[in-house]
């Protein structure tokens, strides 16, 4: 017997808040509820005249009484079972189905509540975010944010008329989460988030954190990706990855921005898979072990380079959808590169559609400006000690690695991380709890980081963009370090340019720059990085920072480069630099490619793709470049010559010497103290013809005799070319 009308009609309260778009538990209201004896089911529909509900095989289920004009329904439906609901809505204009959200039980699961409480969750973005599924029958996609301060969050987008009423979401209390399930949204829609905070103030519409792919900028909104697997086809390198040590690998790392190393001849971006086809082998021909790109998580101001992300979890749009993304990677990897991203999880920008007072409270950043705001970058700052952050950041670095197979992570800004006086004067920031100015949650963090990703995916590395003589960044975590696989060396990179840019004259003065850094070479485990920020906003292209007239700048420039090869550390080159750019980086535009006509730039080219061979090719110049019992000095004084010579060793292989003359004064008959005797191979050459040099040089061998004043084994004469750097090879008797 049907229960009197009073009994289960919603209170008139529920209907108006819920027609207004204020209701906190929208699915203690909508959808089905069991009354008594009785289901009674209710909906909002905007538009609708009458509302007819049936089951998804179309058996009618009952009718619904209209209780507000702005389309609040609700009836008694005959029905012993919860189950899905679709309605038949009809006004003047026509009719058409609705499936009822609120007729769906929840996705996440209480072991979902205990990992994200805990903080340990590492499945997160298979959780929250955007995930089209067919759930209780039915295909659609489930929408799952944080917002633990919010009213009221709801889904808008492009099947709703960006209407923040029809979609309220299901708050899961215990976590701050909010889900719902939305049927018929497929693949392409584009959505936010609409969020009331807790004073009732509506929010600017909210980009998904977890989004797995956005729209191309200007356009800010987050898109239901496809979540067809991709195909991967690299399974050799995949498997192969698992056994190496890369500190003992040889690692030479191409450097490139996707938006600016070639462009369509309208001035257009190359797409991911264009990339695939001309960036990929371009890098492979030269030698390059891996190709690092720049940030390519999802950004709205092209000039910030992508180190201003507002889509974490989404390749960016401006070069194609995540697929393309994916080839890419896939194309990368059958042809011997590896990918390493840079990861950017020190701060983020204030855009109002993404991260900052996400829910109208400081949630993803600090409350207090002394913690939460960067002033050197206008951004907000990352607080590391709340775990729902923390696990927020470490699930993207997982994601990265297991959903797009990328080989390494470069983590942007760690020194602005590890600091809480970075960049900040007396009394702009908050000591920690031991009174000092370390960021013990931002250590705990990169430490967890580093010890998941390592964890969770053999082979892979981490490196960190670290300026301080922070101690440990390349430490294991159980030792008390960091936990990275390698750190920039940025004094290498500091000391030898500027050494470069001076006068050879003066150059004697100075012999320190290139010898200081020997000191500490061994004390992290070091790349050796000529990376994009020393080739813009002003500074000049690395050869306009050469000293010298044109042919000098060539010489010197080609004498560094094998200088650097020669020299322990793994080895970063920016795009352009591999052909010696004139004009210093422009991210609005493509590089200089006719610049190779030019046979000067063809042949630094060349050099670069032979120093890349000799490098790989040879165990010497890789297998011990983080320790010091690879490197020996053979020349570190010679200050008044402006001449360093040195061995590389590594067991079980011939030894390389490298010997290099920083002055245009070419050295005959020059005696150089070796560690054997016998024949020894001229492996480079930088004053060789082929790289546009005199061609001075030992015609490709150098013989060592017996026996040194200096007590080396054996002395070899030869001829040391003006500006140039020579690397040897043993070959023995």
């Amino acid at each position: 017997m049907a229960k009197a009308k009073s009994e289960w009609r919603a209170a008139d309260g529920d209907v108006e808040r819920i027609v207004a778009g204020r209701h906190t538990d929208p699915f203690g209201v909508m959808g089905l509820h069991e009354s008594g004896r009785v289901w009674v089911a209710r909906a909002f529909v905007p538009h609708a005249e009458t509302l007819a509900a049936h089951a998804l095989d179309g058996t009618p289920l009952g009718e619904m009484t209209r209780r507000h004009e702005a389309g609040f329904f609700e009836g008694q439906l005959e029905i012993d079972a919860r189950q899905p609901i679709r309605y038949r809505a009809e006004n003047a204009g026509g009719e058409w189905d609705v499936l009822d959200p609120y007729s769906f039980g929840p996705v996440l699961g209480p072991m979902d509540d205990y990992y994200i409480g805990e903080g340990s969750h590492l499945r997160l973005f298979d959780k929250l975010g955007a995930h089209f599924m067919t759930f209780e029958g039915v295909e659609g996609t489930h929408f799952a944010v944080w917002a633990p301060n919010a009213q009221r969050v709801s889904v808008v987008g492009s099947f709703n008329d960006w209407d923040g009423r029809r979609h309220p979401m299901r708050s899961r209390h215990e976590t701050g989460v909010w889900e719902v399930f939305i049927p018929g949204v497929h693949p392409g829609a584009q959505y936010k988030y609409e969020i009331i905070g807790k004073d009732g103030t509506r929010l600017p519409l909210k980009a998904d954190p977890f989004a797995q792919q956005s729209e191309l900028r200007p356009k800010t909104a987050s898109v239901v990706a496809d979540p067809t697997p991709f195909q991967w086809t690299d399974q050799a390198h995949m498997v192969a990855r698992q056994g190496r040590d890369m500190r003992r690998e040889p690692m030479s790392i191409y450097e490139v921005h996707l938006g600016s190393w070639r462009r369509r001849p309208d001035g257009s971006f190359l797409s991911y898979e264009q990339l695939a086809e001309q960036l990929v082998p371009y890098a492979a021909d030269l030698g390059f072990t891996h190709i690092e790109l720049l940030p390519v998580t999802e950004h709205p101001y092209d000039p910030s380079w992508g180190y201003q992300p507002t889509g974490l979890y989404a390749p960016t749009a401006r070069f194609g959808e995540p697929a393309g993304f994916a080839h890419f990677v896939n194309a990368a990897h059958e042809a011997g590169l590896g990918v390493i991203m840079d990861w950017v999880p020190a701060h983020f920008p204030t855009d109002e559609h993404g991260l900052a007072k996400f829910d109208g409270t400081a949630l993803y950043e600090h409350a207090d400006p002394r913690q939460g705001y960067h002033p050197d970058w206008n951004t907000a700052i990352y607080n590391f000690g709340r775990k729902e952050v923390s696990s927020y950041l470490t699930n993207n670095a997982l994601y990265w690695l297991e959903k797009f197979h990328i080989d390494g992570l470069r983590v942007d800004a760690v020194a602005s991380m590890l600091y809480l006086d970075y960049s900040r004067k007396p009394g702009e920031w908050v000591p920690n709890r031991l009174g000092g100015n370390h960021n013990l949650e931002a250590v705990a963090f990169l430490q967890r980081v580093n010890a998941e990703a390592y964890g969770h995916n053999p082979g892979i590395f981490t490196a960190a963009e670290e300026s301080t003589s922070w101690s440990g960044v390349t430490a294991p975590t159980y030792a008390s370090g960091l936990g990275f696989g390698f750190k920039w060396n940025m004094g290498f990179m500091n000391d030898t340019l500027r050494y470069m840019q001076r006068d050879p004259a003066h150059r004697r003065y100075h012999h320190n720059d290139l010898t200081f850094g020997l000191l500490y070479a061994f004390s992290e485990n070091f790349i050796l990085p000529l990376s994009h920020d020393e080739v813009v906003h002003g500074k000049g292209s690395l050869l306009s920072k050469m000293a010298g007239d044109d042919w000098q700048k060539f010489a010197n420039l080609r004498a560094y480069y094998a200088f650097m090869w020669g020299y322990p550390g793994k080895k970063l080159l920016f795009m352009g630099q591999e052909f010696a750019q004139r004009d210093e980086w422009d991210e609005g535009k493509a590089l200089d490619w006719w610049l190779l006509d030019a046979p000067a730039h063809e042949g630094v080219r060349r050099l670069v793709a032979d120093l890349n061979a000799v490098y790989r090719e040879l165990p010497t110049l890789h297998q011990r470049d983080c320790e010091p019992e690879g490197f020996e000095w053979i020349i570190a004084n010679d200050q008044a010559n402006s001449i360093l010579a040195w061995i590389r060793r590594a067991p079980g292989q011939a030894p390389v010497v490298v010997i290099t003359n920083f002055t245009p004064v070419p050295r005959e008959k020059f005696r150089l103290p070796m560690p054997a005797a016998g024949r020894w191979i001229e492996r480079i050459n930088t004053d060789a013809g082929w790289y546009n040099g005199t061609n001075m040089g030992n015609q490709g061998v150098v013989e060592a005799s017996e026996g040194n004043e200096y007590g080396y084994p054996a002395t070899a004469e030869l001829v040391l070319p003006p500006l140039a750097t020579l690397i040897l090879q043993f070959e023995g008797e």
